[in-house]
C-alpha cells in the first residue's frame, strides 16, 4: 500500500508539471501533505519486523485521520478562502488534528527536537501575555491561530511546504531515477578514474564523488550514507585513520548542500522568499561551493603527504579510463546537462527536472533499444523512491511553517530582528557573528531547512535593515545552517560517518569541524567581497576566485599543520592570516597577504613554489 501511495503521489506531481492536468497551488500542497502523512504512518509496515499490535492500531488511527482531514481541507479550502478566512467549529477541530499529525510525523521522521521546538512556538501565543519584556505579546485567539496554521497559505501550507511539494519532490524523483538507473555507480567510476594514481586517491575520489552526488541529492546525511559506504572503507585501506576517513566524508557530504545545481531544500525556499529565479541562487553559490571543495582537496592531499601515505596503484579495468567512463555515462550526463541548461535559459526548476527525467528515460531507450518489463519496474521504483526521499523534507517544511507563521503572526520575528540590531550596535560584523552563533546553535537541533527558515524570518531582515544585500544576508544564513551538520557537539553528518567508519563520534565530529573550517570563513568573505557571489564586473569575480583558491590553500596548510614540513604554531598563525587576507576580496588585503607569505618564506627558508 505504501509503495502504491508513493507511486500515485509521484504520478500526480509529474502529470501536473507536464500540463496534462493542472490544479491550484493549495490543492497541490494539501494533497501532497495528506499522502506524505499517510506514508509516515504506513512506514512501520514496510520494515522486516512486525510492529506491536498496539502500535499497528495507533498507526491505523493516524492514517485514517490523515486521509479524512486532508480530504476535508481539499473540499473546504476554497470556501474558506473566498469568505476571507471565516471558519467554523468543525474547521477548527480538523485544523487541530492536522497540526497534531504534523508534530507527530516530525517526531518520527526528523526527530524530537524539531517537534518540541514547533510545539513551543505553537504554545507561545497563549503564554506570551504573561511573559516579560521582549517576549511579551497580546496573544492570539485559539480559533484564529488554528485558522492561520491549518486553513491558509501562511502556516503548514505555506511557502516551505509549497517548495517541498513542487521543487523538492521533483528533484528527489529525478535523483531517484538517476540512482535507479545506475548514476551512483557511474559517478564513483568517474571519480576513481580521475584520481587514479594520485596520492590520497581514495580521499580525492570521496571529494569528487560527493561533489557529483551532492549536486543531485542536496542532503548532508543522505550523501554520507550513500557515498560513505563506498569511500570510507577505501580511505581506511589507503592508510587514513577511521576518524579521519569519517571526517573527510562528513565534510564533503555537507558541501553537497551548497553545490549547484541541486542545493539543499533551503535554497529553493530562499529563491521563493527573496523573489528571485533559482538560477540566481545557483550562480551566487557556485564560487563559494567550488572554494569549499577545493579547500577539502588541499586538506586531504596535505594530510596524506604529512602522514606519508603511499600512492596506491589500483588496477582499473580498461573501461574505467576517464574518456571511456564518460562515454559510458552519457545516459546520465545528457539529462544532467539538460537540467542545468534549461534552468540557465530561464525554465523553472520544476519544468527542467521533469524534462530531465523524460530525457533520462529516452536516452536509456536509445541505448537498450527495447521496452522491457524491467524498465517499467525501474520507473515504478524510481517514482516511489523519490517520494520516499522527500518525506522527511516535506514534514520538516510543514513543521517549519508552524514556526514561521507564529513568528509572523505574533510579531516575535520583528522583535527579535530589532533585538539583534540593538545588540550589534548597528555594526554589521557584530551582527554577522551573532547570526553565525545563532545559526549554528539552531542547526544543531534542526534540519537545515527548518533552521534556515527561522533565521530567514528573524535574522535575515535585520541584516538587510543594516545595509547587507538581501541575497548576501540569506546566503550567509544558509551557509551556517548547512555547516551545522559538522559542528560539534551535535553534528548529524559526522554521526552517520562515524557509524560507517566505526570510529569515535566525538573524534569524527571535531576532526570534521577542523577540516571544514574554510566553510565557516566563506560567508564572511562573500559579505566583504561580493565578487565571490558573482556580483560585480567580470574581472573582480575572476580575481576573487583566483586569490580565493590561493587563500584556501594556505588555510589548508594551517589546518593540517604542514607545508613542505611540519608547521610550528607561529607558522600556522602566519599562513592562516595570509589565507584569510587572500580569501577576502580586495587589492589591499591581497597585497598584504602575499607580502606576509613572502616574508615568512624568506625567514623560514621555505619556497612558495618548487
Amino acid at each position: 500500500m505504501a509503495m502504491s501511495l508513493a507511486f500515485g503521489l509521484a504520478l500526480f506531481h509529474l502529470l501536473n508539471v507536464s500540463g496534462i492536468f493542472l490544479v491550484s497551488t493549495m490543492v497541490i500542497r494539501v494533497f501532497h501533505l495528506m499522502i506524505v502523512l499517510s506514508l509516515v504512518f504506513l512506514r512501520p509496515w514496510d520494515t522486516t519486523d512486525d510492529p506491536p499490535r498496539g502500535s499497528q492500531l495507533l498507526n491505523v488511527v493516524f492514517l485514517s485521520v490523515a486521509l479524512i482531514t486532508g480530504s476535508y481541507v481539499l473540499l473546504r479550502w476554497e470556501a474558506i478562502a473566498f469568505s476571507g478566512g471565516i471558519t467554523n467549529r468543525l474547521d477548527i477541530f480538523v485544523g487541530t488534528l492536522i497540526i497534531g499529525l504534523v508534530l507527530e510525523a516530525a517526531r518520527r521522521t526528523v526527530g524530537k527536537m524539531l517537534s518540541l521546538i514547533a510545539l513551543g512556538f505553537l504554545l507561545y501565543p497563549f503564554v506570551s501575555p504573561y511573559l516579560p519584556g521582549l517576549l511579551y505579546s497580546r496573544g492570539i485567539r485559539f480559533e484564529s491561530l488554528i485558522s492561520i496554521l491549518a486553513h491558509s497559505g501562511q502556516g503548514i501550507y505555506g511557502i516551505p511546504l509549497g517548495v517541498a511539494s513542487t521543487y523538492i519532490v521533483l528533484f528527489t524523483i529525478f535523483g531517484s531515477f538517476l540512482s535507479e538507473f545506475g548514476a551512483g555507480n557511474f559517478f564513483f567510476k568517474l571519480s576513481s578514474s580521475v584520481t587514479h594514481g594520485l596520492r590520497a586517491a581514495s580521499a580525492k575520489t570521496a571529494v569528487l564523488f560527493s561533489t557529483l552526488l551532492g549536486m543531485i541529492s542536496g542532503s548532508a546525511a543522505g550523501n554520507v550514507a550513500v557515498t560513505g559506504s563506498f569511500t570510507i572503507p577505501l580511505m581506511k585501506r589507503e592508510g587514513y585513520r577511521p576518524h579521519e576517513a569519517g571526517a573527510i566524508e562528513a565534510v564533503v557530504s555537507t558541501g553537497g548542500q551548497i553545490m549547484p545545481p541541486v542545493m539543499g531544500a533551503a535554497a529553493f525556499i530562499m529563491a521563493e522568499i527573496i523573489g528571485t529565479p533559482y538560477v540566481n541562487i545557483m550562480r551566487a553559490a557556485l564560487i563559494p561551493a567550488l572554494l569549499f571543495f577545493v579547500s577539502v582537496l588541499f586538506v586531504v592531499h596535505l594530510q596524506a603527504v604529512k602522514s606519508d601515505l603511499a600512492i596506491q596503484e589500483r588496477q582499473l579495468k580498461s573501461e574505467q579510463s576517464v574518456v571511456s567512463t564518460t562515454v559510458a555515462g552519457l545516459p546520465f550526463i545528457v539529462p544532467f546537462f539538460t537540467l542545468i541548461g534549461m534552468m540557465i535559459v530561464g525554465y523553472s526548476p520544476v519544468k527542467a527536472s521533469f524534462v530531465a527525467i523524460v530525457m533520462l528515460i529516452a536516452v536509456h531507450l536509445l541505448v537498450v533499444r527495447r521496452v522491457s518489463h524491467e524498465l517499467w519496474q525501474r520507473i515504478g521504483r524510481a517514482m516511489a523512491g523519490g517520494v520516499k526521499n522527500a518525506i522527511p523534507i516535506s514534514i520538516a517544511c510543514a513543521a517549519a511553517g508552524i514556526i514561521s507563521a507564529v513568528l509572523s503572526a505574533t510579531g516575535l520575528g520583528s522583535k527579535l530582528s530589532s533585538f539583534i540590531i540593538s545588540m550589534s550596535g548597528g555594526v554589521p560584523l557584530i551582527a554577522l557573528i551573532l547570526t553565525m552563533i545563532t545559526a549554528i546553535i539552531l542547526g544543531m537541533g534542526l534540519p537545515t531547512t527548518a533552521a534556515y527558515l527561522i533565521l530567514a524570518t528573524v535574522v535575515a531582515p535585520a541584516l538587510a535593515d543594516m545595509g547587507v544585500p538581501l541575497l548576501t544576508a540569506h546566503m550567509f544564513v544558509f551557509f551556517f545552517g548547512c555547516v551545522s551538520t559538522i559542528t560539534p557537539p551535535v553534528a548529524l553528518a559526522s554521526y552517520v560517518a562515524a557509524g560507517i567508519a566505526r570510529a569515535d563520534i566525538n573524534a569524527v565530529g571535531w576532526t570534521a569541524f577542523r577540516y571544514g573550517l574554510v566553510c565557516y570563513l566563506l560567508p564572511f568573505a562573500f559579505f566583504y567581497g561580493p565578487g565571490l557571489l558573482f556580483q560585480g564586473p567580470a574581472w573582480e569575480v575572476a580575481s576573487a576566485f583566483v586569490t580565493g583558491v590561493v587563500g584556501v590553500f594556505f588555510l589548508a596548510t594551517a589546518i593540517v599543520g604542514y607545508f613542505r614540513t611540519d608547521l610550528t604554531l607561529s607558522g600556522r598563525l602566519i599562513t592562516s592570516t595570509a589565507g584569510i587576507l587572500l580569501l577576502n576580496q580586495g587589492l589591499t588585503s591581497d597585497f598584504i597577504g602575499l607580502v606576509l607569505l613572502v616574508a615568512w618564506t624568506l625567514i623560514s627558508g621555505r619556497a612558495l613554489l618548487e
